[in-house]
């Protein structure tokens, strides 16, 4: 799930997308999926024992900012859930952020899947406004199933320099090409603004907005904006 064309920024979960200012796979093509892990070596095998402890303190770490803001746990906390040394621990993960990362990969390879091969409207086959829709109804549904991690890994300036953000922003983009929008270099990251984890935070937990009524509103703007 790596083939396609390399970015050349080289930062944390740096993926594999078009290079910003071109037009994203071009028209009629997709994206590819992004290599999550830049400058990672070829997989090795990992000693059972060393497998244990990684799912030990991801299962651990999971409780835990599943029931406090992730920005606050600390390396101590995971360590002692986890049942494994302070060491063991800094040998994989170099800070909470780092483990948050790890288990939201998963959960956004996943969208990246059905945006790539998956059936319309998220994936190829549908209008530009349908896609864009699709696309803002899963991030939310992303958002709401994992906001605890989202807010660990990619919070303020973080996220711009991941991959996924950079494959979410090459895949509207394309989609605001193929929408006719006069500027997509320039609207691609107020379309993504909403879907920041702190605006989806707010909305939800101090706003007290449901999940259907950020959707909707979002779907909305997509259909306007995409011409719909």
């Amino acid at each position: 799930m790596t083939n396609g064309l390399t970015d050349p920024g080289g930062n944390r979960r740096n993926g594999r997308v078009p290079p910003e200012g071109t037009t994203p796979a071009g028209a009629g093509r997709e994206l590819p999926v992004l290599d999550l892990e830049p400058g990672r070596p070829a997989p090795v095998r990992e000693r059972a024992d060393a497998a244990r402890n990684r799912m030990r303190v991801l299962k651990a770490a999971e409780r835990l900012f599943a029931t406090r803001d992730a920005r606050h746990v600390t390396m101590d906390e995971i360590a002692k859930a986890a049942g494994v040394g302070r060491a063991t621990l800094y040998r994989r993960y170099p800070d909470p952020a780092s483990i948050a990362t790890a288990l939201l990969d998963e959960h956004e390879r996943q969208v990246q899947g059905h945006i790539l091969n998956g059936p319309p409207p998220l994936g190829p086959g549908a209008s530009p406004a349908d896609r864009l829709a699709a696309f803002y109804i899963a991030m939310i549904d992303l958002l709401e199933r994992h906001l605890h991690l989202v807010l660990g890994a990619e919070t303020g300036s973080a996220r711009f320099g991941t991959g996924a953000y950079r494959f979410w922003r090459a895949h509207v983009r394309m989609l605001l090409t193929e929408a006719g929008v006069p500027d997509p270099e320039g609207t691609a990251d107020a379309v993504l603004a909403p879907l920041a984890p702190e605006v989806y935070q707010f909305q939800r937990h101090t706003l007290g907005l449901s999940q259907a009524r950020v959707t909707e509103a979002l779907v909305w703007s997509a259909r306007r904006l995409a011409g719909a």
